[in-house]
């Protein structure tokens, strides 16, 4: 039987911790990053062997996005400890993406697209989702409503309202990707669209407009018309 090779029998200038510090983060590869979250290994896979292999088991970090801690603990080496780090790091990023958003005053859809693409753009089912305006279009969060083909019975108003009354919100922007990429809205899309902004008008937060995300565009529901 072979003896078995861990991170610390690499010489010390190939570590990707001792990487990280003597050339910076951007010099590592994607699997040394995905190691240092995973800190070590399993029986029979070092840190670095296991970090290739999930992202060849989740065909690369697209597909890590859309993986749950029940399916992460699926793959072997990685228990519920990796599993949360990872879907940690997952939720962080999305939320330094929202956090920089706020700087930026929304004043078109395709400033919203660009916050949005790349949160919905590998999604494997449809998403709806919520951006928070404040009174100047200042984004103060991004909220996920649903997962699953877009129905009035599990976007209601109820539900999409809430979190921006409990932000104390001026007004909100609709959003949900289609990921077959085609952007044609539906009959739902717009019957969904009308309801919620009749609903807002009562309550006094405007639907400013409703976005269908593709893979790496957009269709504004406000500016066809359609609502």
């Amino acid at each position: 039987m072979s003896e078995y090779f861990t991170i610390k029998d690499m010489p010390t200038d190939e570590r990707p911790r001792e990487k990280m510090v003597q050339y910076g983060s951007a010099n590592l590869s994607t699997t040394e990053l995905l190691a240092l979250i995973l800190r070590t290994g399993s029986h029979k896979k070092t840190a670095l062997s296991l970090a290739n292999e999930l992202l060849s088991v989740c065909s690369g970090l697209e597909g890590l996005i859309e993986y749950s801690i029940a399916e992460l603990q699926e793959i072997s080496g990685i228990g519920i400890a990796k599993a949360t780090q990872l879907q940690a790091v997952v939720e962080l990023s999305q939320r330094i993406a929202v956090a920089s958003s706020k700087l930026t005053k929304i004043s078109s859809p395709a400033e919203v697209a660009e916050i949005l693409i790349p949160n919905l753009r590998y999604k494997m089912q449809e998403c709806f989702m919520t951006v928070l305006l404040d009174t100047k279009n200042k984004v103060l969060a991004i909220e996920e409503i649903s997962k699953g083909s877009l129905n009035s019975s599990i976007v209601h108003p109820r539900e999409v309202f809430r979190p921006a009354i409990k932000r104390s919100s001026a007004a909100i922007i609709l959003a949900h990707n289609h990921p077959s990429g085609d952007l044609t809205a539906s009959q739902e899309d717009i019957k969904i669209s009308k309801r919620l902004a009749q609903a807002g008008e009562i309550i006094g937060i405007e639907v400013l407009d409703h976005l269908i995300i593709g893979s790496n565009n957009y269709s504004s529901l406000k500016t066809k018309g359609l609502f």
